[in-house]
């Protein structure tokens, strides 16, 4: 079952739990109840929520990640469960042993599948498309010449053509819209990797020292041309907005729920990423040699 993802971002919202279900109240009145089983993700985005110590402790039960947001909207902290796998000690020996020749394989697969992407969102008409490809071609393994900051200078030079845009996280808008998006997508494959038994710190390519989620981040690099493509999609239809509203963050909420094909297999994305992560942990169990990431 796919699981749902909750985004609480009105003052006055108390959050409790009663008989395995979180019960939302708005303003002291009962506005809905949701099994804890269903979730899958839950956002605070804002000062005036407040909370009972259960609400953490039960969704974190049943596999939940908790994202908390900041004044600036931008996430301060996520919660994910410890004990999420029954062979987690074996698989965290198994992800910190890792060899670094697997490391740099798996990193090369990665870039190269986000690159891939880059160049379908630019458009097989554009001539960025061939440069992209081209570029592609030549992630070697560990991308030592890193092209992978190579190609996304290309791709973001196009990304929108009929606006002046500049990536930058804390930049003008579509900034925020993106920077929204991508904290969703990284809370679930957070999530995911956690499910499969993984550590989400111990990364593949990153390792900030202060970076709780280098694996997430790693994983995420492929998935990010999901979050881009709806953007990009609101910004053609409705024009670029400088409020992040609840109708823009729902349907970038909906990218989570696009089918798309992993491993062979199609289905919601959310579900997807388990797919990936577990095919990651069957690498580092030196059960396949490369990780399943969604068909482009």
């Amino acid at each position: 079952m796919i699981k749902r993802i909750v985004e609480i971002s009105r003052a006055r919202t108390h959050l409790s739990i009663k008989y395995g279900q979180l019960i939302i109240r708005q303003d002291g009145k009962e506005d809905s109840r949701i099994p804890c089983e269903d979730l899958g993700v839950l956002l605070v985005d804002h000062s005036g929520v407040t909370y009972t110590h259960s609400v953490f402790t039960e969704l974190l039960r049943y596999g939940a990640a908790i994202v908390l947001c900041g004044g600036n909207h931008h996430p301060a902290g996520m919660l994910l469960p410890i004990e999420s796998n029954s062979m987690q000690t074996e698989r965290f020996r198994q992800q910190i042993g890792v060899k670094e020749l697997v490391k740099k394989r798996l990193w090369k697969q990665i870039v190269r599948a986000k690159i891939k992407h880059q160049a379908k969102l630019a458009g097989r008409d554009s001539d960025v498309y061939k440069v992209l490809m081209l570029l592609r071609d030549k992630v070697r393994s560990g991308d030592p010449e890193n092209i992978e900051a190579r190609a996304s200078k290309k791709y973001w030079a196009v990304y929108l053509q009929d606006v002046q845009f500049r990536r930058d996280i804390n930049g003008l808008p579509p900034n925020n819209m993106l920077n929204y998006g991508y904290m969703v997508m990284r809370a679930a494959v957070a999530r995911a990797l956690c499910s499969a038994g993984l550590l989400p710190s111990f990364g593949i390519h990153h390792r900030n020292r202060y970076n709780a989620f280098c694996l997430a981040d790693d994983i995420l690099e492929p998935f990010r041309g999901f979050i881009e493509a709806k953007v990009r999609e609101i910004c053609k239809g409705d024009g670029v907005t400088d409020e992040l509203t609840q109708e823009i963050k729902a349907r970038l909420l909906e990218v989570l729920y696009e089918k798309v094909e992993i491993g062979g297999i199609k289905g919601p994305l959310m579900v997807g990423l388990h797919r990936t992560a577990a095919s990651l942990q069957r690498v580092y169990a030196r059960e396949q040699t490369y990780i399943d990431l969604p068909k482009i």
